[in-house]
């Protein structure tokens, strides 16, 4: 009865937003127009049954008092040298996200239910968000590497297609280019980690590498070395800072304000922004085994709290200084994560979530409330919260500081100017190398650009 029961909610609880993207996506693909209203009740009717589905399941182990259960959904791969089983964990770290998911995606949806009423993109912005939903729950229950860098990277397509949600202006799809192109360095390194972890243990089992142990008492495998759990770990932690926002990749977060204010609400202030740390906390056992990557963990989730909350006091629009803010707090959880501070982090999360969701569901009402109080008055209402003043600033540190906080650490700058620019042209060259080549080898001259013209792609176009 037990396993029948585990069985049916895990199923459930991943059925219900693989649903809604199947009837979403299948309507928009085959160009049916289907009305708000139904949009709106399919949404809400997934999210209340992955809710009661979840909070089943985390009775039915308080019950049993069980610490993990497993749904496992057949073996898809099985070679010699690699097999891929399609499982899903459910302990006290995977079920306390899936249970924040479904309720704060299920608020979220019934806020853009009005919100996005009568905007041209209702449909497509839904269809997103259901693919959001879908990637968040598949990462989080996830039971292996594999499965886990699938919902990773629908999470990623769907927050930078809502960065350039409005995509008719060039803004948004600038931002959610760059958004793009950050995530693309987070999954190549989770990639990377993915394969050394195959190589070593032999499996992307989260049971062969944890040693069959429910989170957070899980130890790395035998075989995992220190040297290797740096290294490893090392290319977790590059792929938590892309998803996360966390220094030196910290400017795409105050630039995915584009996109919708839900889309904000529920990626950037509650679920997307966290699952970096989640990641972390889900291979926290390599913490463990590497002191040098705890140290290296901790000094980076300062480092971005430090930053965020000097770049927050100078921003000008809500949005933004909301943006600062959950990256401040995602930095604390970060460092709390590298101190060995896992329950502490969890519940940070958990609670920082709810309350950021809250915060910039607020925005355009408090907007509206200060613009009416303002009226009222006939001038403008004082700022209380001690942020800079560009007039007061003196000479000296305070200006300095005033200017580093104003260019938000230089970090984009830096990354410009000694990587995307130093690649860009490596790049370039090599295109044009190929385009020689191949004038060589088919008997035909190449006319080289001119100096003073520019040399991209699209000259050859």
């Amino acid at each position: 009865m037990h396993d029948l029961l585990v069985t049916w909610l895990g199923v459930i609880v991943v059925a219900a937003p693989t649903v809604q993207v199947l009837i979403l996506g299948g309507c928009a693909l085959a160009g049916l127009a289907l009305p708000e209203r139904v949009i709106g009740r399919l949404v809400q009717t997934c999210m209340f049954t992955g809710l009661g589905a979840s909070l089943g399941m985390l009775a039915l182990m308080l019950t049993f008092g069980t610490r993990m259960e497993i749904l496992s959904l057949g073996n898809w791969v099985d070679i010699p040298e690699y097999h891929f089983m399609l499982r899903f964990e459910f302990d006290r770290l995977s079920i306390p996200f899936a249970l924040l998911t479904f309720a704060l995606c299920g608020t979220v949806g019934a806020f853009a239910n009005r919100y996005m009423h009568r905007e041209p993109g209702y449909a497509r912005f839904f269809c997103v968000y259901a693919l959001f939903v879908f990637g968040m729950i598949i990462a989080t229950l996830a039971g292996s590497i594999e499965t886990l860098f699938a919902g990773w990277e629908m999470v990623g397509l769907s927050s930078a297609l809502l960065v350039a949600f409005f995509h008719e202006r060039p803004s948004p799809a600038r931002n959610g280019l760059r958004v793009w192109s950050v995530y693309r360095v987070s999954d190549a390194a989770l990639l990377l980690a993915s394969i050394a972890l195959h190589h070593v243990v032999g499996s992307g089992d989260f049971g062969h590498i944890l040693e069959n142990r429910s989170w957070p008492d899980g130890h790395a495998a035998s075989a995992i070395t220190p040297q290797l759990a740096f290294l490893v770990g090392l290319l977790l932690l590059l792929s938590a800072m892309g998803k996360s926002a966390l220094v030196p990749f910290s400017g795409w977060l105050p630039r995915a304000m584009e996109g919708p204010t839900p889309s904000s609400a529920v990626f950037y202030g509650a679920l997307s922004v966290h699952l970096g740390a989640f990641l972390l906390l889900r291979f926290s056992p390599l913490l463990d085994v590497s002191p040098g990557l705890a140290i290296t963990t901790t000094v980076i989730g300062v480092a971005t709290t430090v930053l965020a909350s000097l770049a927050g006091r100078v921003q000008t629009d809500i949005k933004s200084a909301l943006s600062f803010a959950s990256m401040a707090q995602v930095g604390l959880i970060v460092a709390e994560i590298g101190l060995g501070l896992r329950y502490f982090a969890l519940v940070h999360i958990l609670g920082h979530a709810c309350y950021r969701t809250l915060q910039f569901l607020r925005a355009p009402t408090l907007l509206h409330d200060y613009s009416l109080i303002e009226n009222a008055m006939g001038q403008r209402v004082r700022n209380s919260q001690g942020s800079f003043d560009a007039s007061r600033v003196r000479p000296g540190l305070s200006r300095w500081l005033y200017r580093f906080s104003l260019e938000r650490g230089y970090l984009d700058a830096l990354l410009t100017d000694y990587i995307v620019r130093p690649m860009l042209g490596l790049f370039r060259t090599c295109e044009r190398w190929e385009r020689q080549w191949t004038a060589l080898l088919s008997g035909r001259r190449i006319e080289s650009p001119r100096p003073d013209l520019p040399t991209g792609p699209e000259d050859f176009r």
